[in-house]
């Protein structure tokens, strides 16, 4: 009887360690195919090229045009209420704000045309008391000039209004930022 047991306990053990490399054979075959290709258009906008300039409206009924922030350093981030990683986000964005705003600018674009109600997004900036600038992008045309079809999406625009780093695709630690602002010129 004892025999049976061990035999029994043998088998399921070397059943246990084919099953085991199986699936970690699967999983390194599909590590190494690597990410979804994109369509090119998906690609974002380059470093050393002039942020497309635009105006929209803010939460507060402002407009803010881009072009005004000229001679500041900007954080342009792309973002919905729908979103966990930009909801994990805005509280880091809000603490930086509060920390170097006097340094740099967070404008926060909302893709609002991806929202179920504009009114969704005054409710959620008014629940978290985020005091960083609210812009609407009611038809998402501005989301679409920074080919923002993830988010959150964010650019870094320096003093001379161009993109000074790759985009960032995903939430944005307060180190990350800090970091960036210490790149920006």
């Amino acid at each position: 009887m004892v025999k049976k047991w061990i035999g029994i306990t043998l088998l399921l053990v070397l059943a246990g360690i084919v099953i085991f490399n199986i699936v970690k054979e699967n999983a390194e075959e599909t590590e190494n195919k690597g990410g979804m290709i994109a369509p090119p258009e998906s690609a974002g906008l380059e470093p050393g090229q002039m942020a497309p300039d635009f105006e929209l409206e803010t939460l507060k009924g402002k407009k803010l045009k881009l072009s005004d922030l000229r001679g500041e350093k900007v954080i342009l981030n792309f973002w919905a209420t729908w979103c966990p990683p930009c909801r994990e986000e805005m509280p880091e964005m809000q603490q930086f704000h509060e920390d170097f705003g006097d340094k740099i600018n967070i404008i926060a674009v909302n893709l609002t045309g991806s929202e179920t109600k504009e009114s969704d997004v005054q409710k959620f900036i008014g629940k978290y008391n985020y005091t960083y600038p609210i812009l609407l992008d009611k038809n998402s045309q501005v989301g679409e000039t920074y080919r923002a079809f993830t988010v959150p999406t964010t650019y870094f625009i320096g003093t001379d209004g161009k993109i000074q780093k790759e985009r960032k695709v995903g939430p944005m630690s307060y180190e990350y930022m800090q970091e960036t602002l210490e790149t920006l010129e």
